[in-house]
């Protein structure tokens, strides 16, 4: 073959290789991440959220691409600005997890969907109602203020003589947990004491003042900024010999003293399936809000112990796994 020839050769390839290229990036699906923390989901988040994806038939890096923005909770400005990002490169989904974060969302577009792994979606206003949302906005609310009120009954069932709990929450998840909690607190006559913890910082002066208020347990309410300060949440409660409720398995595993709350994976599975449903044509306003069906208890054998609790028969035979 003459260089000539060759080289022409060379160049025809090049250009049918650029229009293919070009042509799976036409057919490539966009999805925009917001995740409100100060790094990204730790395992085994995006590994379960593109498991959903993959069984609807999404693949990353073959028909969709998953951009991740995460920024510290409480820097809304911050949030914003990622939103506005996401817009502006035309996404065709943004997934959004906590309340707050959903909000900023809809704040940025009414026109994208959005697809949301909520903590209350109802009680925060971001939809018209359950059965059918009515905007661009659907997802999966993960009924945070009943589980808060629950997590009192299982730290009283645990604690002898509890009569005294701190609530610690995050702000930015609205008030509807409080409520619930305060409400579940005086149903079984315990004083339970809010402790707020919108960042990092606040996470020392929290566990300072349940220690000064004589407070005898610590119930973790649901918030994606908490989730990500479960080791050092764990690590004080362990200091301040204070038993401490959590919402995810991984927490109680990972040291805390017992947890209660859907599947992690399961959730983060099923919120990529929602958003496969909507890349393939699904309207948000007119697809059903969904909810967990299945919650896990999680008791850590070993930190009862640091604590000097027995754990009954009875409660391990509830629980649906005991560490030991």
């Amino acid at each position: 073959m003459k260089r000539r020839e060759f080289i022409t050769l060379l160049s025809g390839a090049a250009t049918v290789w650029s229009l293919a290229v070009r042509a799976q990036q036409a057919n490539t699906a966009k999805v925009g991440l917001l995740w409100p923390g100060s790094g990204p989901p730790v395992s085994p988040r995006m590994e379960s959220f593109r498991e959903g994806l993959r069984r609807s038939g999404y693949v990353e890096g073959q028909n969709v691409a998953v951009e991740l923005h995460y920024v510290q909770v409480g820097q809304q400005k911050q949030m914003a600005d990622h939103a506005a990002d996401l817009v502006r490169a035309k996404v065709d989904v943004i997934a959004t997890f906590g309340d707050l974060t959903t909000k900023i969302a809809q704040e940025a577009t009414n026109t994208i969907p959005i697809v949301a792994l909520g903590d209350d979606l109802l009680g925060a206003g971001l939809i018209g109602s359950l059965s059918r949302p009515g905007s661009n906005t659907t997802g999966i609310s993960m009924l945070a203020s009943e589980l808060s009120a629950k997590r009192l009954e299982l730290l009283q069932t645990m604690v002898p003589g509890l009569s005294r709990v701190a609530g610690l929450w995050d702000p930015s998840t609205g008030p509807s947990q409080v409520g619930m909690s305060e409400n579940a607190a005086r149903a079984m006559k315990l004083k339970l004491q809010i402790l707020e913890v919108g960042n990092r910082e606040d996470l020392d002066a929290a566990f300072r003042a349940a220690r000064d208020g004589q407070l005898q347990a610590v119930s973790v309410f649901s918030s994606p900024f908490l989730a990500s300060l479960y080791r050092e949440i764990i690590d004080r409660a362990a200091e301040y010999r204070l038993p401490a409720i959590y919402q995810w398995r991984a927490h109680a595993e990972a040291g805390g003293l017992m947890s209660y709350g859907p599947s992690l994976p399961a959730m983060w599975e099923q919120h990529g399936a929602l958003v496969a449903k909507v890349l393939k044509g699904a309207k948000p306003s007119e697809m059903p809000v969904e909810q967990p069906t299945k919650f896990e208890l999680v008791i850590n054998l070993k930190s009862a112990r640091a604590l000097g609790l027995t754990v009954s028969s009875q409660m391990q035979l509830l629980a649906d796994d005991v560490v030991e």
